[in-house]
């Protein structure tokens, strides 16, 4: 009887293929079950939800307005809080600090990353107005003071659109300032997308992004694959196996205490779609890095783990702009302005935003 002879590659095969049968028939048993039981839902159980977000909302938005981010006797800077109505019908949360004295030199407007908010940006707010800069902040919906469920952001668009709209406001409101975008991490990202859209590019005179998230993977290929499906059929539901809360974000205790601590700052786990949504822009940014034209400075810590400083590098290479420029610091982690070294790190900000300005007085569009 003659052997059959293999390379043993088929006995390693087909276990696999098993295991992925057996995977896919439990995905597909879990959302028809998720179907399924959102066809069950009452319309009373459907409102009673509705409320509880409703009153989610009111809740952090009154913590919002009680955070004292006024430096108490600092005459020197005027501070407020307002709400505006984005385009698709939400509120935002929104804060200012401006100088009392002295001309604006121009306008930087905070776009904060994922789970925080604009509040947590206020002693970097300080020393912008200490050197006649005015400091407008964001929140995202479903982040901060703003409408939505806390963590949830139901597109990342809508980040995109609520910006070029505030942004246009405070245009308005402020004309002939130069005014930029400031974003940190997927604020980063949402700040980049929106700066690549002409009207909003025509209104700035340059972008800062810190530790943007630029190139960012799923946990596991089956989560990437899962994971626009599950966005559709379980929005809201909150995937633990995500969750990085775990990992360093700041070399300063005190810092990590404050945010963790922070009532404002989402700390479950992250929402199905919101992760799904920062997926996307992800993706989007990085086939995107050539046609990027905006003047712009990129940070970011080269011990960073949620986000890669590589990528960051990838931008300043590939990107059409011009005038652009980027620091990398050694051994620094993920939440640059909450580093013990914060106030060099802000300084460096400013400086860029100078240069910035003198170069385009002297209609110079190169760098230095």
């Amino acid at each position: 009887m003659e052997q059959q002879l293999t390379s043993g590659a088929s006995n390693r095969i087909i276990p696999i293929l098993r295991a992925l049968r057996t995977s896919l028939i439990f995905v597909y048993t879990v959302l028809l079950s998720l179907l399924l039981l959102r066809r069950c839902l009452s319309p009373s159980q459907h409102s009673s939800k509705r409320r509880r977000e409703e009153e989610d909302t009111l809740r952090r938005r009154a913590l919002a307005e009680d955070l004292d981010v006024s430096f108490g006797n600092d005459h020197r800077l005027r501070c407020s809080n307002s709400l505006f109505v984005g385009p698709g019908s939400h509120a935002v949360f929104c804060r200012s600090w401006v100088p009392v004295s002295g001309d604006l030199k121009g306008i930087l407007l905070i776009i904060h990353g994922l789970n925080e908010h604009g509040g947590r940006y206020a002693d970097f707010a300080r020393q912008l107005t200490s050197c006649n800069f005015g400091v407008y902040a964001m929140d995202w919906i479903g982040h901060g003071g703003s409408d939505g469920l806390h963590g949830y952001v139901p597109s990342l668009d809508h980040v995109v659109a609520d910006t070029g709209a505030f942004l246009e406001k405070i245009k308005s409101e402020n004309p002939g300032i130069p005014c930029f975008l400031f974003g940190h991490s997927t604020g980063g990202a949402v700040v980049l997308k929106a700066a690549s859209y002409t009207h909003i590019e025509e209104m700035l005179e340059g972008i800062v992004l810190t530790s943007p998230a630029l190139r960012v993977k799923p946990a596991h290929p089956i989560v990437g694959a899962m994971a626009p499906i599950f966005s559709v059929v379980a929005p809201k539901l909150q995937f633990k196996g995500a969750n990085k809360r775990g990992i360093p974000v700041s070399r300063d205790p005190a810092a990590l205490l404050a945010k963790y601590s922070d009532p404002l700052v989402y700390t479950g786990p992250i929402r199905v779609r919101t992760g799904h949504e920062i997926l996307r822009i992800s993706s989007y940014l990085m086939r995107s890095f050539r046609s990027v034209t905006v003047p712009f400075f990129v940070l970011h810590g080269t011990a960073d783990k949620v986000t890669d400083p590589l990528a960051s590098q990838d931008l300043y290479n590939e990107a059409a702009s011009k005038f652009k420029e980027i620091k990398l610091y050694d051994g620094f982690l993920h939440d640059l302005l909450f580093e013990p070294e914060r106030e060099e790190i802000g300084q460096d900000i400013i400086n860029w935003m100078e240069k910035r300005l003198s170069a385009s007085l002297g209609n110079v569009d190169n760098i230095w």
